[in-house]
């Protein structure tokens, strides 16, 4: 549909010796739950019952690639992770992960969205698709989903989208949910022991009706 093999690099780790004047508009909050649909998917949140699902999406080379997900990604992985995910979650409200599904039930991949790290009235995307569900437009809706929601209903001044310059695919998927590249310095995080250099690409509201949540 649009290239995608369906993955962009996850949420590294906080940035370092990097801030960003902030004027006095609020902070975003997220709120304690979100589930949202449209355009042929379900988002929502995860739960207990996800975990062998979860490893059968993240345990694979092409994630492991793009993401600071570890790997092997096995059960006892797939638990730690789900237990970050709602730790994070209560502690500030900050960050949400929601499961990809095409019927409220069997998870295709994740998609996050948390507020960012430079400038906490913008919003950051990140986006993982299983193998087998890849180069089916998922990561396009789910992206466009929560950037619309992102806009509408959290208020974000700005949706983010942070790349990797040889992550191709993913550019793929940016220019197709009407992202455009910004001329932000690259920002640099660590990743497995390596430095990500990062590009930034920023949501241009198309202006559609908001999600239903």
């Amino acid at each position: 549909m649009d290239g995608e093999t369906g993955f962009l690099a996850l949420e590294f780790d906080s940035l370092a010796g990097q801030d960003r004047h902030m004027s006095s508009q609020r902070e975003i909050v997220l709120p304690p739950s979100i589930r949202l649909s449209g355009d042929g998917i379900l988002l929502r949140e995860w739960a207990e019952s996800d975990l062998s699902a979860l490893v059968e999406l993240y345990d694979d080379p092409e994630i492991d690639r793009w993401t600071p997900v570890p790997s092997p990604f096995d059960s006892r992985a797939a638990r730690e992770y789900l237990t970050k995910a709602r730790e994070g979650r209560e502690e500030g409200r900050k960050k949400a992960q929601l499961v990809i599904t095409t019927d409220g039930e069997q998870p295709r991949g994740e998609v996050l969205l948390f507020r960012s790290e430079l400038d906490a009235r913008d919003v950051e995307l990140a986006y993982g698709i299983g193998s087998q569900h890849r180069r089916k437009g998922l990561a396009s809706r789910a992206v466009t989903l929560m950037a619309d929601y992102a806009c509408r209903q959290l208020g974000a001044r700005r949706v983010l989208l942070r790349i990797e310059t040889g992550n191709s695919p993913s550019l793929a998927v940016a220019r197709a949910t009407g992202f455009q590249l910004t001329d932000d310095d690259p920002v640099t995080r660590e990743a497995k022991g390596r430095q990500v250099t990062l590009l930034t690409w920023c949501y241009q509201n198309s202006g559609v009706d908001s999600p239903s949540a």
